[in-house]
């Protein structure tokens, strides 16, 4: 059992509504703590730019587009292993998979893809728009927000889809076994 499984038990419940649950807890904070940061950044200078200036959109979002998906994957990824160690989802691991190689090659993979993306947006956003034009600091806050919450959401959802083909409800293990 890992750690996690040890500390604390889960009461028993489904998949789905496990994560439900989880994405609540990511989205909440997530949303709520990107706009303050993001909103007491910018209104320090009244406006911000996509790459320039010390309050740049680029030097507090790309960060955040990197790591929360890296610390979202691990976090569900863990916890969901957890409960189902402990009996709690009824569903089975296979015994094959490395968990740790997993977690780490996802967890690599959705902070470079999620921070090349928004890498991608940011750049074509500068060079759509003039070089100099000042962007609103609320507005920026709230689209900050907004996308932590997105990616809440979407990292909350997309490790399992991945995780799921390493799972299995017991009775068809059972089923199997009975055959053989």
């Amino acid at each position: 059992m890992t750690k996690l499984a040890q500390t604390k038990k889960i009461k028993k419940t489904t998949l789905n509504r496990f994560l439900r649950k989880r994405a609540i807890y990511y989205i909440l904070p997530n949303v709520f703590f990107n706009f303050l940061v993001a909103y007491a950044s910018f209104q320090e200078i009244g406006y911000t730019h996509f790459f320039a200036g010390p309050q740049s959109l680029a030097r507090l979002t790309l960060p955040m587009a990197i790591f929360l998906p890296i610390v979202l994957t691990m976090d569900i990824i863990k916890r969901v292993i957890a409960a189902i160690e402990q009996e709690s989802i009824e569903l089975i691991v296979n015994s094959e998979l490395d968990k740790n190689r997993f977690m780490t090659k996802l967890c690599i993979v959705h902070g470079f893809v999620t921070g090349l993306l928004v890498l991608a947006c940011l750049l074509l956003a500068q060079y759509s728009l003039s070089t100099h034009y000042k962007l609103n600091a609320t507005a920026m806050a709230i689209l900050d927000a907004i996308l932590a919450g997105v990616l809440s959401i979407v990292f909350t959802y997309l490790p399992i889809r991945k995780l799921k083909k390493h799972l299995s409800e017991p009775s068809l293990v059972i089923q199997e076994i009975e055959r053989n």
